[in-house]
């Protein structure tokens, strides 16, 4: 179709041979373009808006052939959100808080202390009413809670937001990791002392605390003098060792005092050069092994990373590092494994591979996401990293069987290696009931929100659907065929009507009347002449106002229109014919 200048010269072309007074209905219609040929599907690239016959490129393209039922609506399927049959639940990542995720899922999956913190106090929790939501208050209170959602949930993740709260973090900053470890086992345990239950009083040095003692000899006298110590984690340096063995032996080993650092000797009562070394008495149950990989650097007064290989074992035998005590088990086995993902110590992302005590699996908790490891993805410790460039990348040492080799690994969890039980309630951990009845009730919100989304979904669908027939019945019938009665319809709601995404509102044509309540002629690009018919249909389903039908092309406003570009022609001959007589003066 021509442009849509050419068109409106086009429509306006008779004026110059016909007078106002003679102005037939086949002239009105040329100015209201009834007659230019209809556009064919495929012809144009985009609506021709000078055109009212052409009903290509308004939007109908969307609607004439098949569509997924998908297309209606923008809601997942709210079953996505639902925990799939024998996996573990995901903990929202809330901005910078994968770190405390990692954690949560690992003492989640120590079930001494899951157990333990079910049996815990908690009268709140007792005597809440099941009509409004129940709001932890203390640590304890948050942690059963969680554990609850994390044992129980139909959701596929939780939201820790309650705890983070609780604890006063900034869910936009990235914390030190190991510093958190610490800092809420001892949070935990100070909460845990002031339970009745004397079983609950001390359940976190019962799992974590061992003892172990700094021993002094004196170069001078030999007097040796000890002084004992608890720890909840050995920290371990990493720097310049291949394997775990190494690093623990450096833990051990023998530290010589001298010069400014001799040791005050009681014996001899003065200064005198020594030898310093840590002994190991007890173990704990599950043995936390910080591997320091975030270290201070002098140069550049900041923290740092170090991307060193640590081969680490399955099985752990401490059996020759401790002293005396031979008849305490000594055997760990790896249950859990923390990583962090990058190259900076102050940023990154931080990953737990946990041993499921029940069944031996391994799973790689990454906030919301679970996955079960096995065949060649049972690496642990293995995660690419973040932002690392192919160059600055190290090859992986090998490493023998029943080893595991990790250059993010920054903490190792070992618990010890208990004898083979048919007992089942030792790795089986209930839910108390006045805890299983607040899972239940979130349970069912979350059943309640299934279904308003379900239907929500369906309501779009169908009324998708019903759009769909709509539009397909109606396109077809828009074309005006010859001698059919017709009327106009505004561009701008047709292509509203076709456009999904708005709500249709009822069709208004006040804008395009001329003075004399008829349709202006200036306006006649910005309309389409459809069939009556077609018409009818859209103005009983949708409403709207005034109709503009064949009898509404105004004579006066055309007869105006050719009276002034009449005059206009007349103007620019009398121009030429004056400019022609001076240039011949």
């Amino acid at each position: 179709m021509a442009p849509r200048i050419q068109l409106e010269k086009a429509a306006w072309r008779w004026v110059e041979t016909v007078k106002p007074e003679d102005i037939r209905q086949e002239h009105i219609e040329l100015a209201y373009r009834v007659n230019l040929p209809a556009c064919k599907r495929g012809a144009c690239r985009r609506n021709c808006k000078g055109n009212p016959n052409c009903l290509v490129g308004i939007g109908e393209q969307a609607w004439l052939g098949e569509i997924d039922e998908n297309a209606f609506h923008n809601i997942d399927d709210p079953n996505s959100e639902r925990r799939d049959k024998n996996t573990f639940v995901g903990l929202t990542n809330l901005g910078a808080t994968c770190y405390v995720n990692t954690f949560l899922q690992v003492w989640f999956h120590n079930l001494e202390l899951r157990r333990s913190l079910y049996q815990c106090h908690n009268s709140r929790a007792q005597e809440h009413n099941v009509e409004s939501d129940y709001e932890p208050q203390s640590i304890c209170e948050h942690l059963q809670y969680l554990f609850a959602l994390l044992q129980n949930s139909n959701r596929k993740y939780i939201d820790p937001s309650g705890l983070v709260k609780a604890l006063g973090l900034d869910t936009g900053q990235q914390q030190d990791a190991q510093e958190f470890s610490k800092l809420f086992l001892s949070l935990l345990e100070d909460t845990l002392s002031k339970q009745k239950n004397p079983n609950l009083q001390n359940v976190i040095q019962r799992q974590f605390c061992g003892q172990f003692s700094y021993v002094t000899v004196c170069n001078q006298c030999g007097r040796s003098s000890a002084l004992p110590s608890r720890f909840y984690e050995l920290e371990l340096n990493i720097q310049g060792h291949k394997n775990l063995t190494e690093c623990v032996t450096e833990f051990l080993k023998e530290e010589k005092l001298d010069g400014e650092n001799r040791y005050f000797c009681e014996n001899c009562q003065n200064k005198q050069s020594a030898t310093r070394r840590i002994k190991l008495h007890s173990l704990p149950p599950t043995l936390n092994l910080q591997l320091m990989r975030f270290v201070f650097d002098r140069q550049t007064g900041h923290k740092k990373k170090l991307n060193t290989f640590i081969s680490f074992p399955e099985q752990l035998d401490m059996g020759p590092f401790l002293e005396g005590k031979q008849d305490q088990k000594c055997v760990y086995e790896l249950s859990a494994v923390l990583i962090h993902r990058g190259i900076s110590a102050y940023s990154g992302h931080y990953i737990a591979h946990v041993k499921d005590a029940r069944t031996g699996d391994w799973y790689k908790f990454n906030d919301e996401e679970i996955e079960k490891m096995e065949g060649k993805k049972l690496q642990l410790g293995i995660e690419e990293d973040i932002a690392e460039t192919v160059k600055s990348q190290t090859r992986k040492p090998k490493c023998s069987k029943g080893y595991h080799c990790s250059r993010n690994a920054y903490m190792l969890v070992y618990k010890v290696q208990e004898e083979e039980s048919a007992d089942p309630s030792r790795t089986n951990v209930e839910v108390p009931a006045f805890l299983q009845r607040l899972v239940d009730q979130d349970n069912h919100k979350f059943e309640e929100w299934c279904s308003e989304m379900a239907d929500m979904r369906k309501q779009s669908v169908d009324k998708g659907k019903a759009k769909h027939e709509e539009v397909k019945e109606l396109y077809e019938l828009l074309p005006t065929k010859d001698g059919e009665p017709y009327e106009f319809i505004p561009l701008d709601w047709l292509k509203k009507w076709l456009d999904d995404s708005t709500a249709t509102k009822e069709i208004d044509n006040s804008l395009f009347l001329c003075s004399h309540g008829k349709l202006h002629p200036d306006k006649v690009g910005e309309s389409k002449r459809v069939s009556r018919q077609a018409a009818q249909l859209l103005y009983e389903r949708y409403g709207g106002g005034p109709r503009l039908d064949d009898s509404s092309l105004c004579r006066e406003c055309v007869g105006q229109r050719c009276r002034v570009l009449r005059l206009k022609n007349q103007l620019n001959e009398d121009y030429k014919e004056v400019s022609n007589l001076v240039k011949r003066t």
